[in-house]
Formats: structure tokens, C-alpha cells, sequence
């Protein structure tokens, strides 16, 4: 068997770290190069809903699906769609058969960092810029003026890729929403009727172009995400830094919604922050280039499914065994890997988009109703 290429990978995202973790299951050397100084130097967001037929698959393939299924947050699959009025239109409870059970982000982060060999990841390694040296290698620049140069290069380096332009000129784009988040803390005993419209799980509560998304965590936490659909300079015009001025603008576009919702928005205990939402176009490909790839949002950003995380995990856990599987023919791993991927990723962004309008879209709540009974139009 030839020698196996070390692998350089750019980001210690969800994604980042299964590939370097599967890789590590078949004995191949990888290094990630993280810009955060820490692993606890940011929060790490918050629930995740973990599929079988994707993330679940990847946790397999990088052997921790014990470890995984200690994190499983019980009842985390619950789901209820309110109206405006905080009527309850659709209350589906969590029986355990969901397949797709709930974890916290850094939980999930923590088990796969554990599971790696100390010094995988090199902690404070902003990557500045990414150039082709021919011949496959790449010189890698940071941010502190330092170099280094690669065999073979991943980025897992998220929507603002400093990797993807090695590969295309394809850069993300707004589409049009922008999720707000806060948190509610101690909500079962500080706001009990914000906490009961939320339930034990995920709640929604939609209309065309607004909508107040919750989930509960973990010590009687709300998180909760504000969506609307409003241009970039609706954005702009909202003071973030002032939050109570920021609060009473956001709950004003909620006008005649219920108390017990708006709780959620202007009574939060952290300062609103908002993300506006970005995607590459859905058929986002690229030829392919010797000595390098993406996976995950640096490869196919689309708006939030409840996918992201899953198809970062499962192009890390793919890439990894398409590297381990071909270890004299590099090429051959990346062209494989990125053929599935590339037609993976083009039917989940356009599922991502149609998610996007039954949430938000002219039917909302009750195109996404249907979707969550089966009764979905086609």
C-alpha cells in the first residue's frame, strides 16, 4: 500500500472534526486548523436534531454512536405548530420513534474533540488567504503573517469559505430572511406561560413572512429563533447594540400576536442577535482541482432545514472513508466523494428552500401543517 497523504483540514466545525475523526479510524493523519483561540472560546449554539439516514450514519462510520446516544436529549423530538393567537394546530409528541433525536450542539462538538488524538487540532490558526502551488499543494496563509503548505486540503471552513475560491467564484447570497435569536433562562419558573406555549420540544408559530421559532433545552432554557422575511436594510436600521430599543422593534412587527409569545422576543435574557440568512446557488459544483475540496456549508450553504449539521457530518464521515478507501489515488477519493455529494446537496438545498416557503411562505402555518402530515401539495 503506498503512503497515505496527510490531510489539512480548515475548520473544527461538526463536519471538520468527523472527517478528521473517520480519518483517524483508518489511520490516516489529519491536522485541523481552527481560527478560535479554544474549544470553549464561543458557545457552540444550540439543539440539533440528528437524522438516521445522514448524521446518524456519519456518527456510525466514526464510531461513537454510543457516545451520541448519551447525549440524546429525551422528549427533544416533541413538535407543535401555534397560530398567531397561540392556538395549537398541530401537537405531534415525542414516542420515541422520531429518528431524530435532539442534541446540544457542544455536546456533540465535545465527543467528537474527545475522540480525536491530542494536538489534532491547532487552536488560533485563522486562514487569511489559500493558493495553489500546482501539482496538487496549496499555501496556506494566517492571519499572524505565518504559512505552511499542504498535500492535501479540506475546507470545512463554513459559509465564508477563505478554501472555496481555490475551487469557484460562487460566493453566498442573501435570500431575503434573517433569523433573530435570544434566550429565555429559568423560563418554567420566570415565564411559565412562554414555557407552556413551547412545550417539551420544538415549537413554531408562523405566518406569511414572520415567524417565532422556540426549542427547549437543557435547565428550563427557551432558545429562541425570530424569522422574518424583510430586506438587508430593515436589518441595518435596527439599533442590535441598544436591546431594549432592538426588542421593542422586533416584538413590533408581531403586533396582536399572543402575550405568551412575544414573551419569547421581549422578554429574552440575552441581547437579540441577528443572523441574516445566506446561500449558495442550489447546484453549487465545481471541476475538479487536484490536492483540494469542501465539505459542508463551505461546499453547499442553504437556508436552515434542519439538515446543515447532518450533511456536514455525513460529507466529513464520506470524505474520510473515500480517502482511506483509494490511499495511492487521492484523485480518485475527492472525484467520488464529491459526485455524491454534489447530487446529495442539490436535492437537499431545493428541499431547504421549499421548507423556507411552507414556513414563511403565503400558507404558512398551514403549508408546513400539511408537510409534517403527509398531506403536503406537490
Amino acid at each position: 500500500m503506498k503512503p497515505t497523504t496527510p490531510v489539512t483540514i480548515i475548520g473544527a466545525g461538526l463536519g471538520g472534526l468527523t472527517l478528521a475523526r473517520v480519518l483517524h479510524v483508518h489511520g490516516v493523519p489529519a491536522t485541523i486548523l481552527e481560527a478560535e483561540p479554544s474549544a470553549g472560546s464561543r458557545a457552540q449554539g444550540g439543539q440539533l436534531d440528528i437524522h438516521e439516514h445522514n448524521g446518524q450514519l456519519a456518527l456510525e462510520a466514526a464510531g461513537l454512536t454510543r457516545e451520541f446516544r448519551a447525549i440524546v436529549r429525551e422528549g427533544g423530538q416533541a413538535s407543535r405548530v401555534l397560530d398567531p393567537q397561540g392556538r395549537v394546530l398541530l401537537d405531534q409528541p415525542d414516542d420515541g420513534r422520531g429518528g431524530r433525536p435532539e442534541v446540544l450542539r457542544g455536546d456533540l462538538r465535545r465527543i467528537l474533540l474527545e475522540s480525536l488524538p491530542p494536538g489534532t487540532v491547532q487552536w488560533g490558526r485563522k486562514l487569511a488567504t489559500a493558493a495553489s502551488l500546482g501539482g496538487g499543494r496549496c499555501r496556506l496563509t494566517f492571519a499572524d503573517g505565518a504559512s505552511a503548505s499542504t498535500a492535501l486540503l479540506v475546507g470545512a471552513d463554513g459559509a465564508w469559505s477563505k478554501v472555496r475560491p481555490l475551487l469557484s467564484g460562487a460566493a453566498p447570497a442573501y435570500v431575503g430572511t434573517t433569523f433573530i435569536e435570544t434566550y429565555l433562562h429559568d423560563a418554567d419558573a420566570r415565564h411559565p406561560a412562554a414555557a407552556e406555549a413551547v412545550g417539551g420540544g420544538g415549537m413554531c408559530a408562523l405566518a406569511p413572512g414572520r415567524g417565532i421559532v422556540a426549542h427547549r433545552e437543557a435547565g428550563s432554557v427557551l432558545h429562541t429563533y425570530v424569522e422574518l422575511t424583510r430586506p438587508l436594510e430593515w436589518v441595518a436600521a435596527v439599533d442590535f447594540t441598544d436591546a431594549a430599543a432592538a426588542r421593542a422593534r422586533v416584538a413590533a412587527e408581531f403586533d396582536g400576536w399572543a402575550p405568551a409569545l412575544l414573551s419569547l422576543i421581549a422578554d429574552g435574557d440575552t441581547p437579540l442577535v441577528p443572523r441574516m440568512i445566506h446561500a449558495l446557488p442550489d447546484r453549487h459544483r465545481w471541476e475538479r482541482v487536484a490536492g483540494v475540496t469542501l465539505l459542508g456549508d463551505a461546499a453547499h450553504l442553504m437556508p436552515p432545514s434542519g439538515e446543515g449539521a447532518n450533511l456536514a457530518m455525513l460529507d466529513g464521515a464520506e470524505l474520510g472513508q473515500a480517502i482511506a478507501a483509494h490511499p495511492g489515488d487521492l484523485e480518485a477519493a475527492l472525484a467520488r466523494y464529491e459526485e455524491a455529494m454534489f447530487a446529495r446537496s442539490a436535492n437537499e438545498a431545493a428541499d431547504a428552500r421549499l421548507i423556507m416557503d411552507l414556513c414563511l411562505g403565503d400558507r404558512a402555518p398551514y403549508g408546513l401543517i400539511d408537510f409534517l402530515t403527509g398531506n403536503a401539495r406537490s
